[in-house]
């Protein structure tokens, strides 16, 4: 099975990009190492001199893959997103019952990340930490409705919509299945910061998981609505 996921490409939208980093040693390098950096100094002090400075390479070799540091986190983003699906279409798959589908698929949405040995050169516990420490300014700009029409979040929002449908699935009647997937998928990042920075403000901690709230939450929600449709 490792062998097969290890030809597994992860897609990207290719206008995030000036050349896909996959194609070559450099460029995953780059990727490789800039998850680590982003990591070390945080995204507002990465700079592409210094990851230059890291990988042994010019700062302009790096301007041959990405136009700018917004756009390598765009890809960083779309990248995570899009293996998180991934993972919620192989959690998933023969599964045959919906309530189960939706207890995986909180799963794996909210879970504490572990590495995927099949992806060396992409570190997903580290890249995890950026996305729960970074993600928002991938999108808080003034582009990113021209970035949405670009297709730039289009990972992000089919991990939405298969929640979305999941939910639809378990309860027909529950009137607001996007915003609830919604609610899930951006909750469960901030339940993870506020554990790691303001643990005074969460239950979630060492006694309960993320996984566990969005699982009560979700349920007893799609159960009390349930119930008032009898």
């Amino acid at each position: 099975m490792i062998n097969l996921l290890s030809n597994l490409k992860i897609a990207v939208p290719d206008k995030i990009f000036i050349k896909d980093p996959e194609s070559s040693d450099l460029g995953k390098r780059i990727i490789e190492h800039s998850i680590l950096l982003i990591d070390e100094i945080g995204f507002d002090s990465f700079t592409f001199k210094k990851l230059g400075s890291k990988i042994g390479s010019n700062e302009s070799s790096i301007y041959r893959y990405f136009e700018s540091k917004h756009k390598l986190l765009l890809y960083l983003t779309s990248w995570y997103w899009a293996w998180i699906e991934y993972q919620m279409v192989f959690a998933t798959h023969n599964v045959p019952h919906a309530k189960e589908q939706l207890f995986k698929a909180i799963e794996v949405i909210t879970q504490t990340i572990k590495e995927d040995v099949t992806i060396t050169h992409i570190n997903e516990v580290i890249l995890n930490r950026i996305i729960i420490n970074e993600y928002s300014k991938s999108y808080l700009t003034k582009e990113v409705d021209s970035e949405n029409k670009e297709g730039y979040f289009v990972a992000y929002k089919r991990v939405v919509k298969r929640l979305s449908e999941i939910i639809q699935a378990v309860n027909p009647s529950y009137e607001f299945p996007s915003s609830l997937a919604s609610t899930v998928v951006e909750g469960a990042l901030h339940q993870h910061f506020l554990k790691a920075h303001f643990s005074s403000i969460t239950d979630c901690g060492t006694e309960v998981t993320p996984t566990e709230f969005f699982l009560n939450l979700t349920l007893n929600v799609l159960k009390s609505t349930s119930n008032e449709s009898k």
